[in-house]
């Protein structure tokens, strides 16, 4: 067989010939709209990327432009075959992760949404979910969906915008509205409205859906009064989800895998056998530990979710929240113009040798597990006349340490084991700083992915294995690699003497 040097791959210095086929990945975020094209080896060839606009209209209120949100994905699905010359005829089958939680309400006869999108980060329904526990159904919606009643998940989200939207809940009532999170919208209009469906892992982050009998749950439904109607289809992470519109993508390739950001990251980790945990330090930082074919209740602020549904099986997964991470060096960088990129916050942290008893709690919407206090607050305490940028930015970077720190704990009590290795990606996985400091702090090894798009491998593998691109899941565990290990390198002992500062300022937070 004769090659030419564009059929040509290299992995780790070998040659290999590459498949004229590829998986298009979309991974429509909290931030940005990202679409890659991925090789057999689990290389990305091409990737393009589009900012999606924030809107803050109250304190707490987070909300996005859905019209927005689908412009920057198909706009980025364009500029990725352009940049990489690979065309739809090119692409053997697409996968989609997003945002989850996040909440669309649209009308079904003209496709157009009724209000912006609420973001997951949104804590306008904070009242109606403590009223849900405050009425005693947070048993009876732990004991369905494995969350605890929180703003955070999509079901008081549905409920906010039909009683605060004209005519929405006569509209609902009457069938005449769709819900869906960021999948189910995408998949609607990159489908040209055939298909309104979303999969079983990003059902579970609702609070509507029943994660034992993997049914929309009619006494939740009942409880929160949202009609059935608007509820799309649930199906398995890794099957069909329709074609591709020849309007967007002339060959029109079939969606055949989605799952929520987190749960692709976990597939995308090969976190395929029980005790396999990743970390995601992106806008927020997500802890996942497959917890097998059983859910395990937590009794430490974590919620149980569906982590894998693929190949006629779920596996449950132990996750922790938290809400605000990589976005805190956002917030120096925008608001307060302490730093000038994000990559410069390494060299500061590293510039000085500790804290100076510097905390930085960065409760901008409340805090997430292990905690769930919608009204704490973003916190800086212990400053000194010595004090100085640096402080901060250090403190900044230990925060997502510190955070990830407690879930930690909280997952082993769950799990009734210690955690051994933890593989982390996300933007903020490329912070040495943090990293370091984070396997000083857990005493264990972490393991950075060679790929920071995690994710968006996890929806490709999803795609690809439906398709027959990859065989098995032994397949994709070959394609595997590892940047960088951090092992820990510091006496523990002093490491967690800095807790009593963070916990103290964490308490601190959630007083004031």
């Amino acid at each position: 067989m004769s090659l030419s040097l564009k059929d040509i791959h290299l992995v780790e210095d070998r040659y290999f010939p590459v498949k004229s086929q590829y998986i298009m990945a979309l991974d429509s975020g909290t931030t940005s709209a990202r679409a890659v094209i991925v090789d057999e080896y689990g290389c990305i060839v091409s990737q393009a990327q589009r900012a999606i606009p924030t809107l803050y209209p109250q304190s707490g209120w987070v909300e996005q432009d859905p019209m927005e949100i689908l412009a920057a994905q198909i706009a980025v699905m364009m500029e990725v075959q352009f940049k990489s010359g690979i065309h739809s005829d090119s692409i053997a089958a697409l996968g989609i992760t997003n945002q989850r939680e996040t909440t669309i309400v649209w009308d079904r006869d003209s496709g157009q949404p009724i209000h912006n999108a609420i973001v997951w980060q949104c804590r306008r329904t904070a009242p109606l979910a403590a009223k849900l526990v405050n009425d005693g159904y947070e048993e009876l919606i732990r004991s369905k969906t494995g969350l605890t009643p929180d703003a955070y998940f999509s079901a008081t989200k549905i409920r906010w915008i039909l009683d605060n939207v004209d005519g929405a809940k006569e509209a609902a009532d009457a069938g005449e509205l769709m819900f869906g999170t960021v999948d189910t919208w995408l998949m609607y209009n990159l489908t040209g409205g055939m298909v309104h469906a979303t999969d079983y892992t990003n059902a579970s982050r609702t609070m509507l859906f029943n994660i034992h009998t993997l049914e929309w749950d009619q006494e939740l439904l009942n409880l929160l009064d949202i009609p059935r109607s608007m509820l799309p289809d649930v199906r398995w992470s890794s099957g069909d989800f329709g074609r591709v519109s020849s309007e967007i993508m002339t060959h029109m390739p079939r969606i055949t895998g989605v799952a929520g950001d987190q749960q692709a990251s976990l597939f995308g980790h090969c976190c395929f056998e029980p005790g396999d945990t990743k970390n995601t330090y992106g806008t927020g930082c997500f802890l996942l530990m497959n917890t097998g074919d059983t859910p395990v209740t937590s009794r430490n602020g974590l919620v149980s979710t569906i982590g894998i549904a693929e190949g006629g099986s779920i596996s449950y997964a132990l996750e922790g929240s938290i809400f605000q991470a990589g976005a805190v060096l956002g917030w120096l960088r925008d608001k307060l113009g302490i730093i000038t990129s994000v990559a410069e916050s390494e060299q500061i942290a590293q510039s000085i040798p500790d804290n100076g008893g510097c905390y930085l709690v960065p409760a901008f919407a409340g805090l997430g597990a292990p905690w769930w206090d919608p009204d704490a607050r973003g916190l800086i305490c212990g400053l000194s006349a010595a004090s100085d940028k640096a402080s901060l930015v250090r403190a900044a970077c230990e925060s997502m340490a510190y955070q990830t720190y407690d879930v930690v704990r909280a997952m082993e009590a769950d799990a009734g084991h210690k955690l051994r290795m933890l593989s982390v990606d996300g933007a903020a996985s490329r912070n040495g700083f943090i990293m370091q400091f984070q396997a000083d702090l857990l005493g264990i090894s972490l393991v950075q992915s060679e790929s920071i798009e995690t994710t968006s491998l996890g929806a490709a593998y999803l795609a690809g294995l439906a398709v027959g691109y990859w065989e098995d899941r032994e397949d994709l565990k070959s394609n595997l690699s590892q940047n960088r290990r951090f092992d820990p390198i510091e006496d523990q002992n002093m490491m967690l003497q800095t807790l009593s500062g963070w916990h103290d300022a964490v308490a601190r937070s959630r007083t004031s």
